[in-house]
This record gives C-alpha cells, structure tokens and sequence, in this order.
C-alpha cells in the first residue's frame, strides 16, 4: 500500500471550490478549484489542502516544500513548550518507623519544591498484606504533612501488593 502524502496538492485536490487565504493572495474567498490552481500557477507555487473538513475545503498558495518545513518547525517547538511531567516514588512499608518516615517526608517534599510529581506507596511483603489499614494511615498522614506544598491527585488505592498515593505539586517553581 502507497502511503498517502499528509496535505493534498494541486491536481490531487477534487473539489469544486475552495477558500483561499495566505500572505500571497489579492482578495481571500472561495473560488473554483480551477482558478486556485491557474492562480497558483500564474506565482509558480503550489496549492495546498491546510483543512479538508472545512466547507468548502481552506487552501493556500505556497511553496509545498516550504510549507512542510514550517509545519515541522513549529511542531519541534510545541514539543519543547510541552511540560515534561517528573514522577518521582517514595516508598513505605506498612510498618516504617518515624525517622525513616521523617527522611522521606523531606525528599518528598524537596521534589515537589523541585516542581516533580510524587508517587507515594506502600508496599506488603508477604503476610504484611493483614496491616492495609496501618498502609492508608500512614499515606493519609504522609498526604497532610506536604499538605502546604502538594495536593493529592489520587487517594490511596490498593493495587495488587501496593497501595498508591498521587500528590501534584501546587505551584510549580521554574528553573
């Protein structure tokens, strides 16, 4: 199977009319599929489909080469405005004493100072599965004392021999 190209250009665009608009047009509006392709033409540049749900379908006079390559640029920079989410875990056992709890306690909330996601959990070992009450208690403290710097996206859940916890930080610092 030929792969179809992402836009359709000059001949391969079958409507009867469409809309015109760019930086290289007179007067923007619809016009036949015929006029657009002699108008391009006439500037020796291409036709190009930009939305072919719209009625009647958006076309553009440009240089299809050029075209593609804007497209992609601007994509790259999307992706690198795009906010890249950090999780970092934190894990308990049922039975964690207070100092180790303390010492987790101040990396959780170093990271979420540091803009990350924490995912706190508890984990059972073998016949530890008996204390899931003692698991949620110790989340639900753990929950209240980043209260301050992170809200809880997802209450404790059990999930196989884990019980997770979500909290998001609330105010994101930039670097």
């Amino acid at each position: 199977m030929k792969e179809e190209p992402a836009h359709r250009i000059n001949r391969h665009i079958r409507v009867p009319q469409v809309r015109l608009v760019g930086d290289n047009i007179d007067n923007p509006g619809v016009f036949s599929t015929s006029d657009a392709l002699k108008m391009a033409d006439e500037l020796d540049l291409d036709l190009v489909e930009i939305s072919p749900k719209a009625d009647p379908p958006v076309c553009k006079i440009t240089d299809y080469q050029k075209f593609l390559y804007q497209q992609k640029k601007k994509q790259k920079e999307m992706k690198a405005k795009a906010v890249k989410v950090v999780v970092k875990e934190i894990r308990f056992g049922p039975n964690t004493d207070d100092h180790d709890y303390q010492f987790k306690l101040r990396h959780a909330e170093k990271f979420l100072q540091e803009g990350a996601k924490v995912k706190a959990y508890v984990f059972f070992k073998g016949r530890s599965i008996l204390f899931k009450e003692q698991g949620e208690i110790l989340l639900l403290r753990f929950a209240q004392d980043v209260e301050e710097l992170g809200k809880v996206e997802q209450l404790p859940k059990l999930e196989g021999k884990r019980m997770i916890m979500f909290i998001a930080p609330k105010a994101a610092k930039k670097k």
